[in-house]
């Protein structure tokens, strides 16, 4: 490889024909093969060879078109450069290929092809020095006088001012420095012209420039239009060093000595506008002290980050999403307060504790400008419209709604969000909610907080006590963010069917708002007012084609619905439409003018076309919904001794429901059957024990006449609906009715219903979900309801109506509730001691 002491290249040389780039001498360039002569090349020589000799090859740019490859060897270019093979590696997709990693030494001419098969073998001639990439930096050039030297020395000028335009601070920019400092003069042509962005076409002159002179006077241009460009830039842009910073930058495949540079102004112009940009926008956001300097930090890294890293990405997600969150941007809130009125009363019926709640908010806010957010929770059964007031409210106050669905979410994350350190992290629902709608102030509408699931990722519940407590969600702490965000200016309402399911510490931070179902003159004002419209529009009718007199709408609210709340209402109607909307299409059909030839087909049995309106009643909403599912069946039930009809709560508003007993001869067992838990069970026995124990003055017997109520009798007490379970204290009065009942022979009276809780002294104490009892009452037909006294508050919240057509017996004890069921009164003996009149201290 040497003679006469200058290190020399292998006279014979593998040729790799390359069709991407060109290969410098002093460069380091990657570059991918998968012809056929090239993979033999790699697989016979460089994966092959053991010795450094070996590992150089020869590169020769191949100027066809690679997509037109011809099976025979094109026309080599007369200069090539030798390289030596750095790192191969293989891989087979989209296709086999190997990519390989080459560093140029010299350039080399082509005397003659050895053969072509498998691959290229040339003899070649070495055209430049080797020492003089490998060597320190000489002053050969710079002594020489004439035009050389001047070249030399200003291709060496030009590029000290292109360093002078960069930033030294940067290490690819000291990497340069170096460079400079330690090649020779005569190499700075082909590693500058390597380093700045030109195209292959003017590489390739500068490699096919063997004479030195020839070389500085292809290169110099291209190193002074570089130089033009930034200064460009500077004076457009008035660039300041973070953006001087951004104009060298790492591009992938390297150069020598292991590095490769790009100076391209216009790509970089591109990213330093969009890095400008970036830092404009966070200026502009307004966002606090805290959050800005965590911005600004973030932002310096992300200017020496090279794009190609994964966590530039990261970054700029995060940046974009702290500049696009409102931090200071609100909506106005509209204050007046009978506008508001008026809105309310039109979009929703009834609801009066709701929207008096909505118009304190209103009033409050305009006597002081900085109120904190309430946070309501509406709780009542499904179909009431706690999710459609809340849209209400929204529009009501002027801003912005966002409903976040919280049913059956079980990872705290989906409230906090992720740590930026997890692949594919992302802020919480909570941030994402304020990014969509852009004001820091919009309601927010939490849905079925009752129904968030707990699992290994942590409890969203407990995740919630900072964003709905009005004393912390101030400075809320995004995983995501990091950073404290205020959410004391957001409404947040919360629906729930229950607060049972509720934690405690969740449900203490929300003012809980109770939402009853409707009763039936309620309902049928909804209907007429919003659901009937809004069915008639979805269906492309109008109320010039279909009527639905109110007599009809509260046949269908009674006898085919059973709910607390709308929904079953709705599409018992959307069923209406639908079989109307035939009607009038057939109708349209025969007297359209294609169809009038055959028009004296109505006289042989066809249909004529209906008369507009189309009126429901009863015959027709029969034919189109089927028999009633419901019936009023409470006096037909009551008409054997031990029947009895209570008063139940559930989610889903208020039920009645039946107590049935009866006995048989035996031995004294109770039997309860009916899915009853423990607190009803414990009602049952209660309501036994103070029914023997009393036996004798209400003359109670067993079926043989004896005055103990169970010698000799085997009891059976039953809740019908077996497939429901059923728990909770205030059946007790009940069922010491139905026992009542079954031992005397009497009948309850059949519209008569009850609820309360039972001592073993005969005490009557309150329970809770009056209203929705006494509206299922009101519902099913009673005209009599038993209460506790203590209850007697809770019929403030009944409407009007209910409360004139209900009559009310409030108990304090059994013995008045006994008299209320029977008809004529349940007398004991005369000369009883009558009960004591004790008020329980619970």
């Amino acid at each position: 490889m040497s003679s006469g002491g200058a290190i020399q290249i292998p006279s014979r040389l593998p040729l790799l024909l390359t069709h991407e780039g060109v290969l410098l001498p002093g460069s380091t360039v990657r570059f991918s093969v998968d012809s056929p002569r090239n993979m033999h090349l790699v697989k016979n020589r460089l994966l092959r060879g053991t010795s450094l000799k070996s590992t150089i090859i020869g590169l020769i740019p191949n100027t066809r078109d690679p997509e037109h490859e011809a099976d025979d060897l094109p026309t080599l270019h007369k200069v090539g450069t030798a390289g030596i093979a750095v790192q191969v590696v293989g891989s087979n997709w989209p296709k086999p290929h190997y990519t390989l990693l080459i560093t140029g030494l010299c350039r080399f001419s082509v005397t003659s092809l050895l053969k072509e098969r498998p691959f290229v073998l040339a003899e070649v001639e070495q055209l430049d020095k080797l020492e003089q990439y490998t060597s320190p930096a000489s002053d050969s050039v710079t002594t020489e006088d004439g035009e050389l030297g001047e070249l030399s020395q200003k291709f060496y000028q030009a590029a000290l001012q292109l360093l002078g335009m960069l930033d030294m601070s940067v290490p690819v920019v000291a990497k340069f420095r170096r460079l400079l400092d330690s090649l020779p003069r005569e190499t700075l042509p082909d590693v500058v012209a390597s380093m700045i962005r030109t195209s292959n076409k003017e590489k390739l002159q500068v490699l096919d420039a063997v004479s030195l002179e020839e070389r500085f006077k292809k290169a110099l241009p291209m190193l002074t239009r570089q130089i033009e460009g930034l200064k460009l830039l500077q004076k457009t842009r008035k660039a300041s060093p973070d953006n001087e910073k951004r104009v060298l930058s790492v591009r992938k495949g390297g150069v020598f000595p292991g590095r490769q540079f790009n100076l391209d102004e216009d790509d970089e112009d591109e990213d330093g506008d969009d890095m400008l940009s970036l830092e404009k926008r966070v200026h502009a956001a307004n966002m606090p002290e805290a959050a800005l300097r965590v911005c600004l930090k973030e932002l310096k890294r992300l200017k020496k980050m090279p794009q190609s890293m994964p966590e530039y990405a990261l970054t700029r997600n995060y940046l974009d999403l702290m500049v696009e969150l409102p931090w200071s941007k609100s909506s106005k809130d509209r204050l007046d307060i009978q506008a508001a009125r008026t809105l309310l009363n039109n979009d929703h019926y009834a609801m009066d504790k709701l929207k008096r709640r909505v118009l304190e908010y209103l009033a409050v806010r305009q006597l002081k400008a900085s109120l904190k957010g309430p946070i309501l929770c509406f709780v009542g059964p499904p179909g009431v419209g706690k999710t459609s007031v809340g849209r209400s409210i929204a529009r009501t106050l002027g801003r912005e709604f966002h409903r976040i669905a919280l049913g059956g979410v079980c990872d705290q994350s989906d409230i906090r969000g992720h740590r930026r350190t997890y692949v594919g992290s992302m802020p919480g629902r909570i941030i994402n909610g304020l990014k969509t709608v852009g004001v820091n102030n919009p309601v927010f509408l939490l849905d079925e907080v009752d129904k968030l699931g707990k699992s290994l990722q942590g409890d969203p519940a407990a995740a919630l006590l900072e964003v709905l407590d009005p004393e912390q969600n101030h400075s809320f702490t995004d995983h995501y963010l990091n950073v404290a965000f205020d959410l004391s200016q957001v409404l947040f309402i919360a629906t729930a069917n229950t607060t049972a399911t509720i934690p405690p510490a969740l449900l203490d931070r929300m003012e809980v708002l109770q939402v009853p179902g409707y009763t039936q003159e309620e309902k049928v004002e909804i209907a007429h007012r919003h659901l009937i419209p809004n069915q008639l529009e979805q269906h492309g009718l109008t109320p010039q084609q279909l009527h639905i007199p109110q007599d009809t709408t509260l046949d269908i609210i009674t006898r085919y619905t059973r709910e607390a709340g709308v929904r079953s209402l709705e599409r018992k109607i959307g069923t209406i439409c639908r079989a109307v909307a035939v009607r009038v299409a057939e109708g349209h059909a025969l007297s359209s003018p294609d169809s009038a030839p055959q028009s004296p087909m109505h006289q042989d049995g066809k249909a004529a076309p209906p008369e507009m309106p189309i009126v429901i009643d009863h015959v027709a909403l029969k034919d189109i919904l089927g028999p009633p599912p419901y019936e009023m069946e409470v006096s037909e039930r009551l008409t054997l001794p031990g029947v009895a009809l209570g008063l139940a709560w559930t989610p889903l508003g208020g039920e009645i429901m039946f107590v049935e007993a009866s006995r048989t001869e035996g031995e004294g067992q109770l039997t309860l059957t009916g899915q009853l838990g423990d607190v009803m069970k414990e009602s049952a026995h209660l309501a036994i024990s103070w029914l023997r124990a009393n036996a004798k003055r209400y003359e109670l017997t067993n079926m043989g006449g004896a005055p103990d109520p169970l010698e000799g009798t085997d009891i059976h007490l039953h809740f019908p609906a077996g497939a429901v379970t059923k728990d909770g204290p205030s059946a007790g009065v009940t069922i010491v009715t139905c026992l009542a009942s079954l031992f005397s022979g009497r009948l309850v009276r059949s519209d008569v219903a009850m609820t309360g809780e039972i001592t073993l002294r005969g005490l009557v104490l309150p329970v809770g979900g009056i209203k929705d009892k006494v509206l299922a009452a009101h519902r099913a037909g009673v005209k009599c309801v038993i209460l506790p006294k203590r209850n007697e508050k809770d019929l403030e919240d009944l409407p009007a109506n209910v409360r004139a057509e209900l009559d009310f017996v409030s108990a304090v004890n059994l013995e008045e509730v006994l008299n209320a069921a029977f008809d004529g009164g349940f007398p004991g003996k005369c000369g009883g001691r009558p009960l004591p009149q004790l008020m329980s201290k619970l």
